[in-house]
């Protein structure tokens, strides 16, 4: 009875909402407006539109009228469009008036740096580096066709004032060398808003300045003022993905602290008390520097390059909002602009942690790097190619470790010496781990040898590979440079262009990380060949995964990275083959090392605190296992 009434309310409901449904439907015919309406509706809409359009041209005459009145009238100051300018902008139309009002440029240069400066907002429309090419043979502009804008903006009677829309009048002098150039914001020929610009021959920094005179009672200094600085990086390199990767804004805050924001998605940062930022494109940077520091800064990064099949044009999106502090009712901001290479050499020459806008490495990798590295590879290169710089260096520095690589390998022979008597206790005690480990610890510590002896001359070799590593993505003095069919150190080299993409390999096929990977699966199978044999133990990583994984990790993902450290890695590990082959043939007699061996357990030795706590452990932890079997 239940299920039936059930079913009869469920029908009843159902019939109900389609009656609903159409009585709704019929309501919303009936208010259906004629066409008449809908006419009248259409013609309201587009009398608004044109009404807006209207006011919209209207203000652009308006803010015009300083042009015309000074070609039509002898005296702007007379002229109706002036006045109504003044109604608009107040003190600061006078500047519409001049001559110099409007969209022309003037250009300041050395023989590295060009400039060129627009009289509309007064600051750099295009900045060019003479002595460099992009990796198409394109003029390096860190500043071209609108990717920068510079912005001061203040309040001044009443109003907000952003100067990237008025027009500043141009003055070029000569201070002794220097090219020097004023731009001029004017409420009068005598008060006004000015930014400086000073050329040093031979010089990637400027000189820049933001100052006021006149301007006490016009420019509201106790408001905040601003300086909104927006970037959009070029691309310079011929793998966007590569020169993205090392495309990031790094700054100086609080002192002598340093500080990055993310080379990969969107960040924002806001710090107190910045001494510089660098809006950084890889191997070249436009940084902004000051002689105080900025109280604060509201810094931002949007990363444009979604795929790196697509030829993007862009690789950042910079930005870095500056709270400004007037003195006495003035403004007087000295500050220095850098458009140039990101280069260590020039970088340390200013004395002000600049080469900390270089990812070197942090603590002792960054030190090798500064202190060593760099200096080393200077050297070379200043009087061979590159390529053999490279090559030289690798040798150097592997001669220079290969004591430590001595160590390592007369340890990985006293393993493999006492292998059958570690095979021996691993039959002796089968399917009992803890013993097998017991035993063979007490072994390699009376017979002096030990996985880790072999394991901390490694170890000790990181830092110089962590930071060569660092190194050669960095290294300006690779850009361009050629070696045997690489045409560029810096970029990866290419034998063959495939005609599809394959994800994380490219589109490419690079000789220098294919020779790199052999010659690290040659050096993996010599070591890692005779590591399985002698100290493969439960819980040991998979030796032969690894022996497989580090080449191919080198062939899939250095495929896109500079060839300089490919073939840094090839010859390295080429090295390492010839010093282990003549360490093992010439030095290392094995004889020798088992009769000393043998000599060693012969004579009490005291066990370490550390294998003697590691007995303990284990022995306790045997006994903890027999107690539960008797359970």
């Amino acid at each position: 009875m239940n299920d039936m009434e059930n079913k009869k309310f469920d029908l009843n409901s159902l019939i109900g909402f389609l009656l609903i449904g159409a009585i709704f439907i019929w309501m919303l015919y009936l208010q259906k407006p004629t066409d008449e309406e809908i006419a009248a509706e259409e013609a309201k809409i587009e009398a608004q539109k044109v009404a807006a359009e209207n006011a919209k041209k209207q203000a652009e005459e308006e803010i015009k009228l300083a042009d015309a009145a000074v070609l039509e009238v002898p005296s702007a100051t007379d002229s109706l469009g002036l006045l109504k300018l003044q109604n608009a902008l107040g003190s600061f139309a006078y500047s519409e008036t001049l001559p110099s009002a409007t969209n022309a440029t003037t250009v300041v240069e050395n023989d590295v740096l060009s400039l060129t400066i627009s009289n509309k907002g007064g600051f750099i429309t295009e900045a060019r580096l003479k002595q460099f090419k992009t990796y198409d043979s394109i003029p390096v502009y860190l500043i071209k066709d609108g990717n920068s804008s510079l912005n001061f903006q203040f309040v001044a009677e009443n109003r907000t004032l952003n100067t990237k829309d008025r027009y500043f009048e141009p003055t070029l002098t000569q201070n002794g060398e220097n090219q020097v150039l004023t731009m001029r914001l004017k409420t009068s020929a005598n008060a006004f808003v000015e930014y400086r610009y000073e050329l040093i021959p031979g010089e990637y920094m400027t000189n820049f300045s933001i100052r006021s005179q006149g301007l006490e009672n016009v420019v509201d200094t106790s408001q905040d003022m601003y300086l909104d600085w927006k970037l959009k990086g070029y691309r310079h390199a011929k793998s966007i993905s590569y020169e993205n990767r090392y495309t990031r804004l790094t700054y100086e805050y609080e002192g002598d602290k340093h500080s990055k924001l993310s080379p990969t998605g969107d960040d924002d940062e806001v710090e107190k008390d910045v001494n510089w930022l660098n809006m950084r494109q890889h191997f070249f940077s436009s940084m902004l520097l000051t002689d105080k520091s900025f109280k604060e800064v509201a810094l931002s990064s949007r990363n444009l390059v979604e795929d790196e099949e697509i030829d993007t044009v862009f690789t950042k999106q910079y930005g870095a909002k500056i709270l400004l502090e007037a003195k006495g009712g003035a403004i007087a901001e000295n500050m220095n602009l850098y458009f140039g290479p990101t280069d260590y050499k020039i970088f340390k020459k200013y004395d002000r942690n600049l080469d900390e806008a270089m990812p070197l490495g942090w603590g002792i990798f960054g030190m090798i790097n500064k202190f060593l590295i760099i200096p080393l590879y200077g050297f070379l290169s200043g009087w061979m190619p590159a390529g053999i710089a490279i090559i030289l260096l690798t040798i150097i520095l592997k001669l220079a470790l290969s004591p430590v690589q001595y160590k390592q390998y007369v340890a990985q022979a006293k393993m493999k010496v006492l292998k059958p008597e570690i095979d021996a206790i691993k039959e002796r005690n089968e399917g009992n781990a803890m013993k097998i480990q017991q035993e063979t610890m007490k072994l390699q510590n009376i017979a002096g040898a030990s996985p880790l002896k072999g394991c901390l001359p490694a170890l000790l070799q990181i830092p110089v590979f962590y930071a060569l590593f660092t190194f050669f993505p960095t290294a300006f003095d690779l850009r361009q440079k050629s070696f045997l069919w690489a045409e560029d150190l810096s970029s990866y080299d290419t034998i063959a262009e495939l005609p599809f993409h394959i994800p994380f390999y490219g589109d490419h096929i690079s000789l220098f990380p294919i020779l790199a990977s052999i010659a690290i699966f040659i050096y993996m199978t010599m070591t890692m060949g005779q590591s399985m044999q002698t100290q493969q133990q439960p819980g040991m990583p998979n030796m032969k995964f690894l022996m497989y994984l580090s080449p191919l990790f080198m062939l899939v993902f250095f495929n896109n990275y500079a060839s300089g450290l490919s073939l840094y890695y090839f010859v390295s590990n080429l090295l390492t083959i010839g010093i282990m082959l003549f360490i093992k043939n010439v030095i290392i007699d094995e004889d020798k090392i088992h009769a000393q061996i043998q000599v060693n357990k012969a004579k009490p030795k005291k066990q370490s605190k550390f294998s003697k706590k590691m007995a303990d452990m284990m022995e306790q932890a045997e006994a903890q296992k027999k107690a539960q079997k008797k359970k």
